[in-house]
Parts: C-alpha cells; sequence; structure tokens
C-alpha cells in the first residue's frame, strides 16, 4: 500500500465516491432513468451498472479469488466502447433496455460493493493494483459529471420542462468589464507535472512555443451571446466554419441548446427549470462551432489549449468547460497501455477538439488545469462555453 494510506482510508474513498453517483440519482422517478433521447444520451441506469461493471471487470475478476460474478449478461450489457473484453450493447440500444432494472442494478452495485471491500481490505490489495483502482475512481466521477448532463438532457426535453431538483445552484461569476491578461512570447511548459492521478493524455510534461497572445479574464456571458444573436449571428455565413454553416442550416440553429423563445422573451432551462434568462451568468451549452463563430463576430478567436493552460493561473476556471481551438492529438511520447485501459484515451485522438477547465457539473476533487476533455465540433448537451483569445 501507498504510505500514509490506510485500508479504511481506501475503502472511505470508494465507498464515498459511489454514494455521490447514487445521490445524484437521488431526486429521480424511475421512469427518468431509462430514458434515452439522442446518441450521446446515456439512460441514468446505464451510468450506475456500467461503472460498477468496471470495477467488477477490471479489479474484482481478476484479483479476488473465488469471485463470482453478479450476471454473466452484465458484460454485454455494461461495457461500453472496450473491443478488448468483447461484444457489447450498441450504443444506440442503451434506451431499449427495461431489463435489468433500475431495482438490479442497484442490487448489482450492493453486491460489487461488498465485494469491493472486502477485496480492499484482504491481502489480494497490493500496491501494483493501485493505478488501475485510481482509475476507476476517476472513471466513476467521469460519469458523475455525464449523469448530470444526461440527466438535465433528459428532463429538459421534457415538454413539462421538470426540475431537477429546487435547491440545485449553478456556480456563479461576477462579471464586470472584462480584461485581456497579455503574455510574452517565449517557451512554456505544459502536461501534468507532481504527484497524484492524471489521465493518460495529460502525460508527456513538455516545452512549447508562444508568440505573444491575450486572453480574457472572463467567460463570454448570455448578454453577449444574446448580442450575437440579435446581430444575425446565426444567418452570417461569414463568421462560420463552412462544417458550422452547414450544420445552422440543417440544425435551424438559432440559439445555445435549452434557449427557448417563448411570449417575446428569451427563457433557459435549468436544473431548477424553466428560467428567465440571467444575462451576467456565463453563456452555457454551445458547441465549437457556435463557440468560434462568436469569436470570429467578435474579431476574436478562441485560444489554444496550450494558451489556456499557461494562462490559467491567472483568471478564474471551472464553471464551464472552455471550447479551445486545439484539435485532440497526443502529446509527445504518449503511449497507450497495454490491454482494454490501453482503449480509455488513445482511440478517441481523431476528429475531435479540446475543452479544458471543468464545470458546474464536475465532482469536488476532480478539476486541474491539465486536464484535457474533448468533444465532437457538433456537441454541445456538455456544460461548454467561450473564454476569448487574440
Amino acid at each position: 500500500m501507498t504510505p500514509n494510506i490506510t485500508t479504511q482510508d481506501l475503502v472511505k474513498k470508494y465507498m464515498d465516491i459511489r454514494k455521490h453517483s447514487e445521490e445524484i440519482c437521488s431526486p429521480l422517478e424511475t421512469e427518468d432513468y431509462v430514458v434515452q433521447p439522442i446518441v450521446d444520451v446515456s439512460p441514468p441506469k446505464w451510468h450506475l451498472g456500467h461503472t460498477t461493471w468496471f470495477f467488477e471487470t477490471f479489479i474484482l475478476i481478476p484479483n479476488l479469488s473465488g469471485y463470482k460474478v453478479f450476471d454473466e449478461q452484465y458484460n454485454f450489457v455494461f461495457n461500453s466502447y472496450y473491443e478488448t473484453i468483447g461484444a457489447r450493447v450498441i450504443r444506440t440500444d442503451r434506451g431499449n433496455l427495461s431489463r435489468p432494472s433500475v431495482s438490479d442494478i442497484y442490487e448489482y452495485r450492493k453486491y460489487v460493493d461488498e465485494h469491493m471491500q472486502t477485496f480492499l481490505q484482504s491481502q489480494y490489495m497490493n500496491e501494483a493494483i493501485e493505478p488501475l483502482l485510481e482509475l476507476g475512481f476517476n472513471h466513476e466521477q467521469q460519469h458523475q459529471e455525464l449523469l448530470i448532463t444526461d440527466i438535465k438532457y433528459i428532463l429538459g426535453h421534457n415538454p413539462l420542462f421538470p426540475s431537477y431538483k429546487k435547491e440545485a445552484v449553478s456556480k456563479k461569476e461576477n462579471h464586470g468589464n472584462v480584461e485581456m491578461i497579455r503574455f510574452s512570447e517565449g517557451v512554456y511548459e505544459i502536461g501534468f507535472n507532481g504527484e497524484g492521478f492524471c489521465f493518460d493524455n495529460e502525460l508527456g510534461r513538455h516545452k512549447v512555443y508562444l508568440n505573444d497572445f491575450e486572453i480574457a479574464d472572463q467567460q463570454v456571458t448570455n448578454r453577449e451571446y444574446l448580442e450575437f444573436m440579435e446581430a444575425g449571428g446565426y444567418t452570417d455565413f461569414r463568421h462560420w466554419h463552412a462544417e458550422g454553416w452547414d450544420w445552422v442550416k440543417q440544425n435551424n440553429a438559432k440559439s445555445p441548446l435549452y434557449w427557448h423563445f417563448i411570449d417575446g422573451e428569451w427563457m433557459n432551462y435549468t436544473l431548477n427549470g424553466l428560467q428567465e434568462i440571467d444575462l451576467n451568468d456565463a453563456v452555457c451549452h454551445i458547441n465549437f462551432y457556435e463557440a468560434s463563430a462568436f469569436a470570429s463576430w467578435k474579431g476574436m478567436r478562441l485560444p489554444t489549449e496550450t494558451e489556456w493552460e499557461v494562462a490559467s493561473d491567472s483568471f478564474n476556471w471551472g464553471n464551464r468547460w472552455e471550447w479551445t481551438n486545439s484539435a485532440y492529438l497526443p502529446y509527445p511520447g504518449f503511449k497507450k497501455e497495454a490491454g482494454a485501459v490501453g482503449e480509455y484515451n488513445g482511440k478517441f485522438m481523431v476528429n475531435q477538439m479540446v475543452l479544458r477547465g471543468a464545470s458546474e457539473a464536475t465532482p469536488a476533487g476532480h478539476s486541474r488545469n491539465t486536464y484535457r476533455n474533448f468533444f465532437q465540433t457538433n456537441l454541445k448537451w456538455q456544460f461548454t462555453g467561450i473564454r476569448l483569445a487574440q
């Protein structure tokens, strides 16, 4: 075991993380657990099952002597994208799984949690397994953020606009006059450095050369984005990538996700239900095309992920994932791990753009300025926003 980490500490950390996933789902009705409105949104019960499958498949089965799987069929149901592990339900069909039931999945979680507690306190737990266990912790935290994101999409596309829970409060920033922070040209270093956990795509700390640049000390607000809309931003092709302009026309795009024009006024669906738009809040739920078009309209641009990381100690971040103008590519020296774990990040390094920061849905302790999130350019269901650079 790693020095200064007791078995009790490890068990507590495991159970606290597992409990938080269930707390996120506690306001839901049973029917809410099963819905899958679009391919990118997974039913909440699938998230609960998949994160449990991760611990069972990668830790208990290979390491706990005599362990019996809860249900042989669950590997097919809850495997997400691991080709090494075998066949699986295709992503579009997750919402068709009326069985296993929600109660079955909670029983599955209870079963695996009990065996994980036994394992963590047994002689089978050793330092060699700790990195995989830590990956499991962070994997579940990733799905906690996806749970909130997907629950918002599920409820936000219900015509009744039900609230998730009344006490849900978004992180706010004080938005005054925006100032541009200047950085001089030079050689900087980026990438994870130090103790603690990081994902493999953050490793390979390396030097980069940057020209002079300036970056905004605040994110773009709803007020600013509404000005873009009212100025015809969605009807002027000059500000859009060709692919983005095709997206605008094909989807009749006019606003951020969850904005609704009702009785002559823009309303915004939030986790508290449908509300008037808070003009001073940071704009949220926009895709890369929209972020780039807004930046062009302002006569500016999106920062690169290198600029963002270099500058990140100079501004507040964490309430929105911020689009960068960097393609998701490996750092120098990146190597995929052997086996299924090697499929975690490397296989997605194509046709994606990097987001930096964190969001109001990100679990506590899961944020760092080297974190490299990534999504396709058309996606906007995540808690995504804009910071400008020039």
